[in-house]
């Protein structure tokens, strides 16, 4: 399960707790459903992490890819170039078409790069935005929850634990 169908869960927890009679909308939530959920929660972060790792390895094969396929139409037009130095006309139409071809080749990989970054970028954003809204959701599920437990406390006290 990832992180969203775990705070989907967690928001049918509070949707389905009950209300406390004259404690001012506070609710009853079962506390160890919402345990268990928040555990799979932080089972399931480094998954996440590990999927933005994967992507940034990715753009670094990309990248990688890229230089080598550059490097291989250079050298193909360096041995094109070499063929044809035989004639003078040719040679210099060689040459000029060997410019050509570094040209391409460099703007190739240059028009390449700045796309793998750009979607590794927009990938690793997206990733520390929902990584940041899932912290922001947790911290006020457990603002909510600890208010919640503070409104049933006073309506049936129970033993405190050292844990709490």
């Amino acid at each position: 399960m990832n992180i969203d169908e775990l705070l989907d869960q967690m928001d049918e927890v509070l949707d389905d707790a009950f209300n406390v009679p004259f404690s001012g909308g506070k609710r009853v939530i079962d506390v160890e459903r919402v345990r268990e959920i928040i555990d799979d929660i932080r089972l399931n972060m480094p998954t996440e992490i590990r999927q933005a790792k994967a992507i940034v390895a990715d753009r670094a094969d990309i990248v990688k890819t890229a230089k080598k396929e550059a490097e291989e139409i250079v050298k193909r037009a360096e041995e094109r170039a070499r063929a044809l130095v035989a004639q003078e006309a040719v040679v210099k139409a060689a040459q000029q078409h060997a410019n050509e071809i570094n040209a391409a080749a460099q703007s190739h990989s240059r028009e390449l790069r700045a796309k793998t970054l750009d979607y590794c970028e927009d990938v690793l954003r997206k990733t520390e935005e929902q990584l940041a809204k899932s912290a922001v959701e947790v911290k006020t599920l457990r603002t909510s929850m600890r208010r919640s437990a503070s409104g049933a406390a006073r309506v049936t006290p129970r033993p405190q634990h050292p844990q709490e």
